[in-house]
């Protein structure tokens, strides 16, 4: 079976093309993770209220007051979130 030179350049520009595009792609998820922290909200970027990344200090405060809150009883817990929620509303 003999192989042409066009089939073979057929071949060659799929393969190119193929590894282009999944080149793209894991660029744009890599970039994607970073990119949501400085567009705005409106824009659709992460919201006010999003938690800190993780590995950052302020993440670690912030699994603490979690992990705080969870052992609290509920009846607490429930006193404490609506003066939160109305705190932020203006925010909006």
């Amino acid at each position: 079976m003999t192989v042409s030179c066009r089939r073979l350049a057929l071949l060659l520009a799929a393969a190119f093309l193929t590894c282009s595009l999944t080149g793209c792609a894991s660029i744009n998820a890599k970039l994607a993770d970073g990119m949501g922290e400085y567009i705005p909200q409106w824009a659709g970027g992460l919201p006010a209220d999003a938690p800190p990344r993780p590995g950052t200090a302020k993440y670690d405060e912030y699994m603490k007051e979690r992990e705080r809150r969870r052992q609290q009883p509920a009846a607490e817990r429930d006193n404490a979130t609506p003066s939160a929620r109305t705190s932020s509303s203006p925010a909006q």
